[in-house]
């Protein structure tokens, strides 16, 4: 009879601890169909002519990943998060730092005070333009291109780093990241620091951060360095109403030994059915060492959706390019683009789990 009582306790220790935690997998597949009119060789700086490919990821990243989280008691909680970039048209790695959980890999604390997270995450400074960029950074035609041209993905994944994500109070929220260089001897050799600070209310949405990071360090060494040394800065302002949504920003990438770009970005969101919403933007980049170094970038998208999980989208982008500036169309398969004008177009489809 006791040996009973004794298991019955034990099972439902077991089942409240159960419930008190939670792990979840999750993840995108995304596929497009893209054509280009022209097509950019890195090698030369030539175009190679119009292309049509089989490419991952025409609006989100293709990945997998696992997230959880334990109830600590007394408002505390443990959380983790897992993500694998892949590359749905061959099986292999993808946008990523091209480490197997190379989009964010971290662990931390949240409660009353905030949120502190440890590993490899997103800086407040992606965070800021993420939220004011007109189509979400799409990965066809949206502020993304222009992030990943000039700084790859420095600030996108930052490895060894703290970041601290404060409670919001009166509709204003703050970030704070520090990555350690992880360099014997020279603690500054790629070590990098962001602040953001954003406020809603009513519907209206700004948000400003800035980003300073120095070059070499243990992330210099992985397949996609994550330790380009440039300073950033952006501001941007998004107004919601019912089906629409009106997005403005100002970043500037200023790169060691390399460009000074400017990008003034800006454009809407509307749904016109629950199934069925357009968006476009416009991004313009002047090299503020070299005006004759500048280029426009503008996108249209459609997306209808079959079911909560399941959308079908078609998009296009024309950019064009003088001087030695080279925005391309998108991140996969047109990174980076010729001089003068060039056009692409991509249908896809992209679900959820």
């Amino acid at each position: 009879m006791r040996s009973a009582a004794i298991s019955t306790c034990a099972l439902a220790a077991v089942s409240v601890a159960h419930a008190q935690s939670s792990v979840t997998l999750y993840g995108i597949a995304d596929a497009q169909i893209l054509y280009t009119n022209k097509t950019f060789n890195l090698a030369t700086g030539a175009s190679e002519g119009h292309q049509f490919s089989l490419q991952s990821g025409g609006e989100s990243a293709t990945r997998f990943g696992v997230k959880g989280t334990e109830n600590l008691g007394g408002g505390l909680a443990a959380i983790f998060n897992l993500e694998s970039g892949i590359d749905i048209a061959n099986g292999g790695l993808g946008d990523s730092n091209g480490e197997f959980f190379g989009r964010q890999a971290w662990v931390g604390l949240v409660g009353g005070f905030g949120t502190v997270t440890a590993g490899l995450q997103y800086s407040p400074f992606l965070l800021s333009i993420f939220a004011t960029d007109p189509r979400d950074f799409k990965y066809f035609g949206s502020g993304l291109v222009n992030y990943v041209d000039n700084v790859v993905v420095t600030g996108l994944f930052n490895a060894n780093s703290i970041m601290y994500t404060s409670p919001e109070i009166a509709g204003v929220q703050g970030r704070a990241m520090y990555a350690f260089g992880g360099s014997p001897g020279d603690f500054k050799a790629g070590q990098q620091y962001s602040f953001g600070l954003s406020w809603h209310a009513s519907g209206l949405l700004l948000s400003t951060a800035m980003y300073n990071g120095n070059s070499g360090g243990t992330a210099a060494t992985i397949p996609n360095p994550s330790t380009v040394a440039f300073v950033g800065r952006n501001i941007g302002a998004t107004y919601y109403l019912e089906h629409l949504s009106i997005k403005v920003s100002y970043t500037l990438y200023k790169v060691a030994g390399s460009f000074d770009n400017r990008v003034i970005a800006g454009g809407l969101a509307y749904s016109l059915t629950p199934s069925l919403s357009i968006d476009g933007g416009a991004w313009y980049t002047r090299d503020g060492n070299d005006s004759s170094n500048h280029s426009i970038l503008g996108s249209l998208g459609v997306d209808y959706s079959l079911s909560r999980r399941t959308t079908l989208y078609t998009q296009v982008a024309y950019a064009n390019n003088h001087g030695r500036m080279n925005t391309g169309l998108a991140i996969n398969g047109a990174l980076f683009g010729v001089t003068g004008s060039q056009f692409g177009a991509d249908v896809g489809i992209r679900h959820l789990f």
